[in-house]
């Protein structure tokens, strides 16, 4: 371990060892880099955040009311749920994930945006599977309150559609599901995801059979590692307002 490469933290998981590191690249300067790795994988870096704000931006711009309640689905390095709370109109955020490791990185100040999250009275953290909850009809995503609807699902978790982070989550890109965790909006709500891959024409038409509307972002973003721009996707479907 050196002065440009720490790690801070590495925990067994039911999906592998997960570990938080932290590094310096010295041509980009004194900045701190965070990355998240399951075994081999990196899930996260704070080096390239800009889709994961768009999620939550342009989620909540699609919804319309105050108070709003919102889920989101997969932690990491809290940049979606910090972007989503930068909204008054939210009145409450679940953050919903998996690694119980994740959350404790958060609320043990492991992590930058750990004090964030911590400190707003509106976020609460859910240790629990997003896809399970996502296809519960009795509980739904909150077991305290069985059965509550919510206004925005920001769901960051997977690759893409096609490139999962376990095998199991693809049950969860079915008609079936999908309807499932649509029952758990109102009136007007929005489903939103962040993907890697471009838009994904198939994705999109299975969200037609679901949703209301749908719209595929494209999320531009300058790659310092590659000099060149990147880009993600960023889907938002609406639930029929009736």
């Amino acid at each position: 371990m050196g002065l440009l490469f720490e790690e801070i933290d590495s925990q067994p998981s039911r999906l592998g060892d997960i570990s938080l590191r932290r590094r310096r690249i010295p041509a980009l300067g004194e900045r701190d880099i965070y990355e998240v790795k399951l075994g081999e994988e990196f899930l996260m870096s704070s080096l390239f955040v800009e889709a994961e704000i768009a999620l939550a931006d342009l989620g909540l711009a699609a919804v319309e009311g105050e108070d709003l309640q919102v889920v989101v689905g997969g932690l990491g390095l809290g940049y979606t749920a910090e972007a989503a709370l930068k909204h008054d109109r939210v009145g409450e955020l679940l953050v919903i994930d998996a690694l119980e490791t994740v959350i404790q990185w958060h609320q043990q100040g492991k992590v930058p945006l750990g004090k964030v999250l911590n400190d707003d009275r509106r976020c609460r953290f859910v240790h629990d599977s997003f896809f399970d909850l996502a296809v519960d009809p009795g509980n739904g995503f909150d077991r305290q309150q069985p059965g509550r609807r919510f206004d925005a699902i920001l769901l960051d978790i997977d690759h893409s559609p096609r490139a999962l982070l376990n095998d199991t989550n693809a049950s969860f890109y079915r008609f079936e599901s999908l309807v499932l965790m649509a029952r758990q909006l109102r009136p007007g709500g929005v489903f939103a995801m962040w993907s890697n891959e471009p838009c994904d024409e198939a994705f999109m038409t299975l969200l037609s059979q679901v949703f209301e509307d749908i719209t595929c972002h494209v999320v531009a973003f300058y790659n310092p590692l590659q000099n060149r721009e990147s880009t993600n996707s960023v889907y938002v479907a609406t639930k029929t307002g009736v």
